[in-house]
């Protein structure tokens, strides 16, 4: 099973080995989507958890346990079509390639199977054609 959460660290959590103990502890796999995080900071990171749903329901509920707020993600990148003007500059910070230009057409092309909502995309679109749904 997978499951996409952000943690949200407080400064003084931020050096806790997440990745580290999900896998050695819980047997989870953990892909880091995208991370913000500093000593001294409150820190943010985007992961996608893959595992056993009961390794996963108890990798959750530790993280909880040491103060880190854990949201699961369940929203959506939409992409407003009347607005897009097919510019192809989120395709540059895509790290999934979830969003490419079709070379024939050069029309925006958004395949929501491959994307992981890292929403890099939304502050990259010159014309705010970009958001997320829950």
């Amino acid at each position: 099973m997978k499951q996409r959460v952000t943690l949200t660290f407080s400064p003084g959590n931020v050096h806790t080995p997440i990745t580290y103990r999900l896998a050695k502890d819980f047997n989870i796999a953990a892909n880091i989507i995208r991370a913000q995080v500093a000593p001294n900071q409150i820190g943010k990171l985007v992961l996608e958890l893959s595992g056993d749903m009961d390794e996963l329901e108890a990798a959750i509920e530790w993280m909880k346990s040491c103060n880190i707020d854990v949201s699961l993600v369940s929203q959506e990148i939409l992409i407003n079509e009347d607005s897009c003007v097919d510019c192809g500059l989120c395709t540059g910070v895509c790290p999934t390639e979830a969003l490419t230009l079709d070379r024939s057409t050069f029309q925006l092309q958004f395949l929501p199977f491959r994307c992981v909502v890292c929403e890099q995309c939304i502050p990259t679109c010159p014309v705010q054609a970009i958001s997320t749904s829950f």
